[in-house]
């Protein structure tokens, strides 16, 4: 049975919410977003540890947070980078050696459901690596540096990845090692596993398991949070 150790980065800033107040830290209904993404993973029974990324001015909030929910997980918080990738590694750091998955979770995504997230484990159990995702319901186009349409991919094999993004702990290390060795920038955590050669699945999720980033998507958070109840 596998054991989990979750990492949240939570470093992200409000500017495309039009906010001074972090991402993470707006609330929806009467807790912020960050306290609604922990408590799903709460749920997971294999659940270990929460290491959660942010800025050194949001650390004591992070604590605060989570005295009111942990119910026994231990949380560790680190200080975020430069970048995502850099904060992602920063929490590598920190994983138990307890732990046989890492997750991967975006702080702004607050809908996750927990039964996802396990069956992201068990993929990644026996494959090595899993990305939650959905199929691309849009037809995409490829520009050039001029926005002049040179191709249209067939939909039929585009997704739309989510979080979480789940691997075997020694796999997502190597992942990051070597990334770092080669000043590679990935755009997610699965392209620096697909990019050593590792196996990623992906698991079909669902879309409200949506990434607050702009001021519509409170909105329909707003929306989701009322249905669920």
């Amino acid at each position: 049975m596998f054991k989990l150790s979750v990492i949240i980065p939570a470093a992200g800033s409000g500017v495309r919410m039009g906010s001074d107040i972090p991402k993470p830290f707006l609330k929806v209904g009467n807790r912020t977003i960050l306290e609604h993404t922990i408590s799903r993973f709460l749920e997971i029974p294999e659940l270990i540890e929460i290491i959660i990324a942010t800025s050194k001015d949001h650390i004591s909030d992070i604590h605060s947070i989570f005295e009111r929910i942990s119910g026994g997980v231990i949380l560790k918080v680190v200080e975020g980078g430069s970048e995502r990738q850099f904060s992602i590694y920063n929490a590598l750091k920190e994983i138990s050696d307890e732990a046989t998955l890492v997750g991967v979770h975006d702080a702004v995504r607050p809908f996750i459901r927990p039964k996802l997230i396990i069956e992201c484990c068990n993929i990644a159990e026996e494959y090595g690596g899993a990305v939650l995702g959905v199929p691309a319901k849009d037809t995409i186009k490829q520009v050039n540096d001029k926005n002049v349409i040179k191709a249209t991919p067939d939909r039929s094999f585009l997704w739309q990845a989510q979080t979480p993004q789940v691997f075997q702990k020694k796999l997502l290390k190597k992942a990051y090692e070597s990334a770092l060795k080669s000043d590679f920038i990935g755009t997610d955590d699965a392209s620096l596993v697909e990019r050593i050669g590792g196996e990623v699945q992906m698991v079909e999720g669902d879309r409200e398991n949506l990434k607050i980033t702009y001021p519509v998507d409170l909105k329909i958070a707003e929306l989701i949070l009322g249905t669920n109840r």
